[in-house]
């Protein structure tokens, strides 16, 4: 009553290389495709101030121009990259409207690592540094409003024998 086992055929692929001519070289336009596609922003060419604020894992590098400018976060508008944030314009204003600064600088910022709402709380954070390394006056400010301490608060690691999670109960073994 043995079966036989008809046994998998393999099917070869053969791979041919084909050479071809080199084709002349076509002119290219004038404007690089790689500008052609980015928006352009106001951010003054002078001395900047730069920065660093962090929240959760979210690390914000954030540099300030003096002058009139636009305020640009990861190469979009600030506006546009918080927009999922509730009273997200009313956080990042608020070094600006405590040291009386508002419309007087332009901003840059890059943040990396965590969730946009960390995120927001990281370029209030390296905001603020920026505006006490301009201005060391300002300290007194923006130190009352909490805004130059940093936020400490982690998310808690998980455990080994918890069943995934950092808080659940420990997992005992029923047999």
């Amino acid at each position: 009553m043995a079966r036989k086992m008809k046994k998998k055929q393999k099917n070869k692929v053969q791979v041919v290389k084909k050479v071809t001519a080199a084709l002349p070289s076509v002119p290219r336009s004038e404007t690089p495709a790689s500008t052609a596609g980015e928006t352009q922003f106001a951010v003054p060419k002078t001395r900047y101030t730069e920065g660093i604020g962090r929240r959760k894992v979210a690390t914000a590098r954030v540099r300030l121009y003096e002058g009139q400018g636009d305020f640009v976060v990861n190469d979009t508008l600030v506006g546009e990259y918080f927009q999922g944030v509730r009273n997200a314009a009313v956080v990042y204003n608020k070094p600006f409207e405590l040291t009386g600064t508002k419309g007087k600088f332009a901003v840059t910022a890059k943040i990396i690592g965590s969730g946009v709402s960390a995120q927001l709380d990281a370029l209030v954070h390296g905001l603020s540094q920026a505006l006490v390394a301009h201005n060391p006056e300002f300290k007194i400010f923006l130190k009352g409003a909490g805004l130059l301490t940093r936020d400490d608060r982690m998310k808690e690691t998980r455990k080994i024998g918890m069943g995934g999670k950092a808080r659940r109960k420990r997992q005992s073994p029923k047999r």
